[in-house]
């Protein structure tokens, strides 16, 4: 398509991790597109996503968005929608928050890569707005109202998508519970050709790879290596820093965010990489087993789909600090085959996601109009 007649609508742009790893990819596919975001931090992402023409919702505008971005939360569906994607024939959408529910022009086809309807909104409102994280009376009273009004909006906006692609067989069954809508799968891009192996022999550490929030359950990781004299090493930002610092001990080491490169060496170094939290797909444990380390995540969401039990990693089937600490027992035990990992990490390559994510694209824009997936 030529220039003019596509835009990527992003939830915002703070930072590259998975879902800015996908925009990254139709910005390759699509590079005469317009890129639509609520907020952009200029040089949080990678040059091949600023190098496409970016326009901003009027929370960019807004005081310390740039720092404090959710306290906006309840102005995201105004904001979304009062995007103009007037000339647009096609409106790619990546969305974990609100960007699937902008208002297509009626003759564009608009296809929605869901990484998960929102969170917060659905199904984890007690790991971000729950009494201990804000209070109970603002929980009760205004959280909860708040959070059940915008997954009402969340659902009413879904028959704004011709089609939804969810990154994971775990994500298209939330889709089709929360909107109703079926799914495509295309999971995310895994850049096989710079995480790959290096001969270099293990140090006696675990290593987390993640952002810094609730869910992520960081604090698990935390009590499991500490029960096991294990060292720890953190990879990563975010809000729960802080806390997450003070309660652990000294064998825990906070590096914030890294480079690439730096990541790819830690990742190399570790005896294995730790998934903790439920995720939607999770690109670092593929990351990590490009690179030939095993991975211990919990046995849920998109984990199943990423890691084999024995042969790639190892799963665990509660989020607790005794069921991890088990499986970390497992996995400093058993003996790994980086090949054979690597082998599997190979399957969700790069060229893999962009081969499918263009077939989906042209049989959507080849079908008659008004064809619902």
């Amino acid at each position: 398509m030529s220039a003019g007649q596509v835009v990527l609508v992003h939830d915002w742009l703070t930072g590259m991790r998975g879902g800015e790893r996908v925009l990254e990819s139709l910005c390759e596919m699509l590079p005469g597109a317009d890129v639509l975001t609520l907020l952009h931090h200029r040089g949080s992402v990678s040059a091949r996503i600023e190098r496409h023409r970016i326009r901003t919702s009027l929370v960019q505008r807004l005081p310390f968005a740039g720092s404090s971005h959710r306290r906006y939360l309840p102005l995201f569906p105004f904001a979304i929608e009062q995007l103009d994607l007037d000339g647009y024939d096609l409106v790619v959408s990546t969305s974990h928050c609100a960007a699937k529910s902008v208002v297509p022009p009626g003759r564009a086809r608009h296809l929605c890569y869901c990484h998960t309807p929102m969170r917060y909104a659905w199904d984890q409102f007690e790991a971000y707005f729950g009494p201990a994280r804000v209070g109970r009376m603002a929980s009760r009273r205004l959280y909860r109202p708040l959070l059940a009004r915008l997954a009402r909006w969340d659902r009413a906006t879904a028959h704004r998508v011709d089609r939804f692609v969810a990154n994971s067989g775990h994500v298209a069954a939330r889709i089709r519970r929360y909107y109703r809508r079926d799914a495509t799968v295309v999971h995310p891009p895994v850049d096989t050709v710079f995480f790959h192996p290096a001969p270099v022999v293990p140090e006696p550490h675990v290593l987390v790879v993640s952002a810094l929030v609730p869910y992520k359950r960081i604090d698990i990781a935390i009590a499991a290596c500490e029960r096991l004299g294990m060292p720890l090493r953190v990879v990563g930002d975010g809000p729960e820093r802080e806390g997450l610092e003070r309660q652990a001990g000294p064998g825990a080491t906070f590096l914030g965010r890294l480079s690439d490169d730096t990541v790819r060496d830690e990742y190399r170094r570790a005896t294995a990489v730790m998934l903790p939290g439920e995720e939607d797909f999770g690109i670092v444990p593929l990351e990590a087993q490009a690179c030939g380390r095993p991975v211990v995540a919990l046995g849920r969401g998109g984990a199943l789909e990423t890691i084999r039990d024995g042969e790639t990693g190892v799963l665990y089937p509660e989020p607790t600090t005794t069921a991890l600490a088990e499986a970390l027992r497992r996995a400093t035990a058993l003996r790994w085959d980086p090949a054979r990992i690597r082998a599997h990490a190979e399957r969700f390559s790069h060229e893999r996601h962009v081969d499918r994510m263009r077939a989906v694209i042209d049989e959507t824009m080849a079908a008659p109009p008004g064809t619902r997936w």
